[in-house]
């Protein structure tokens, strides 16, 4: 990390305290804990299904926000909204091709099915924990300093990745040099888009935010063909389209209703 980004970050933290102001522990421990259990889940959906896959399934996640907003922060929930959680849903299916929906076709997928539908799963829950990160941050707003939101994520993200690593038995770090850097690179860029996401979500409204969001599936999908040269299939080019209008119709809604 830079020497000026360390001295900023330090600055940052000892003008709010290392716990946060009383009152929003709580809150801040939450997103602690659900922010990188979300990760975790996040980087295990891209080893078991495909990089298209795992990120449509994932960006259902304002869908879970507008129902976990109705729930915690009173926020409205019409019908409207109940409609454009259908239509993700719908996206969702086209993607995981229950067999009792679809039978026993799993064309186009490289992986087996088993890995597919936990890969599916864990994608489901990274949005499901994500929209719950969404809710808290936006139940803290400006009372909390972004800064301070990201140790919580860092601190707490550490030991339930060692954790999770004892438990399942993978702790081993790779050979290979490069395997090596891919995992510094992750953590860079995974902490950088964490302090983007959580600025944005204080400084901006959600609309503008989820909007500009939709191009995580855009990436993804040029990405899994650049470096994986792997093809998406029109089962999930369809299960994007519908999450991707789902999703965009929702924020639109919500982004106007705002503004009146």
């Amino acid at each position: 990390m830079p020497s000026s980004l360390k001295m900023l970050f330090s600055f940052k933290i000892c003008r709010t305290g290392f716990i946060g102001p009383k009152g929003q522990r709580l809150f801040l421990l939450l997103r602690g804990v659900f922010g990188s259990s979300a990760m975790i889940l996040m980087y295990y959906a891209f080893q078991t299904t495909s990089l298209a896959d795992a990120t449509v399934i994932a960006f259902s996640c304002p869908v879970f926000t507008s129902i976990f907003a109705w729930i915690f922060l009173k926020e409205k929930y019409s019908l409207w909204d109940a409609f454009f959680t259908l239509f993700a849903f719908v996206g969702v299916i086209l993607i995981v091709r229950p067999p009792f929906l679809f039978g026993s076709d799993t064309s186009g997928i490289r992986e087996s099915y088993s890995d597919h539908i936990k890969g599916t799963f864990a994608a489901i829950g990274h949005a499901v924990l994500a929209a719950l990160t969404l809710v808290i941050l936006r139940k803290m707003g400006k009372s909390v300093d972004y800064f301070l939101s990201i140790w919580y994520y860092v601190i707490l993200g550490l030991p339930e990745c060692i954790i999770v690593l004892f438990v399942i038995g993978e702790w081993s770090l790779p050979y290979c040099g490069l395997d090596r850097l891919f995992l510094i690179l992750i953590g860079l860029l995974g902490l950088g888009g964490q302090i983007f996401i959580t600025k944005a979500v204080q400084i901006e409204k959600a609309g503008p935010v989820a909007i500009m969001k939709t191009m995580d599936i855009v990436f993804a999908f040029i990405f899994q063909i650049a470096f994986f040269d792997n093809m998406p299939t029109w089962w999930t080019v369809g299960g994007a389209l519908c999450v991707v209008a789902s999703t965009t119709g929702a924020t639109i809604r919500r982004w106007v209703q705002s503004s009146k």
